[in-house]
């Protein structure tokens, strides 16, 4: 084999090491994050979020963390549907947008989950003005987070979520802040 020939053939494998680990750290990072943080339900997120003016980055964060998507999920606690409803708090947003046609049930349609949902993280961030106090409000209610604060454990005006009493709600809201973060980049 005649040296232009290996010259050639080394230049080629440098060209595809190179074009391989630009499109490994450069393209890959971008699509595993797209993969990790998905967007289904986009048309609905758009158009309650919208609605009720919150953030749709924030609501695909709650979705993810709440039920990773899935429609049919059903906690612990009884919560059910994509943004994990209780019934308590169905009954609330029903009341408050005047619907007695749905049934706790219909939290298993998505189009009725995320209408729900973002109703109510709308109203706890109008009531917080904190994407943090919201999801903590979401998560353990608005009892308990107005309890932190009026016992000045929490700070309203610059919550800082280690201050929030409870693991699981610190981790709850940690989750929900690093997809928030992470939506917001997608998005």
């Amino acid at each position: 084999m005649s040296v232009i020939k290996r010259l050639a053939a080394f230049l080629l494998l440098i060209l595809f090491i190179c074009f391989l680990g630009a499109f490994l750290f450069g393209y890959m990072p971008y699509w595993f994050g797209k993969e990790s943080y998905r967007t289904d339900y986009q048309d609905i997120v758009e158009k309650y979020s919208e609605e009720f003016g919150i953030d749709e980055a924030f609501v695909f964060a709650v979705i993810k963390t709440e039920s990773n998507f899935d429609p049919d999920a059903v906690s612990d606690a009884g919560a059910i549907g994509l943004m994990q409803i209780i019934e308590d708090s169905f009954d609330w947003v029903s009341d408050k947008l005047d619907e007695d046609e749905l049934t706790y049930e219909d939290m298993f349609i998505p189009e009725y989950s995320i209408k729900y949902g973002c109703y109510m993280l709308a109203f706890l961030y109008d009531r917080y003005g904190s994407y943090e106090l919201a999801a903590a409000a979401y998560h353990s209610g608005i009892g308990e987070v107005d309890g932190w604060i009026e016992d000045g454990i929490v700070s309203a005006e610059n919550p800082d979520i280690s201050d929030f009493e409870g693991s699981n709600t610190r981790h709850y809201v940690t989750k929900i802040m690093k997809a928030y973060s992470k939506y917001s980049e997608i998005l």
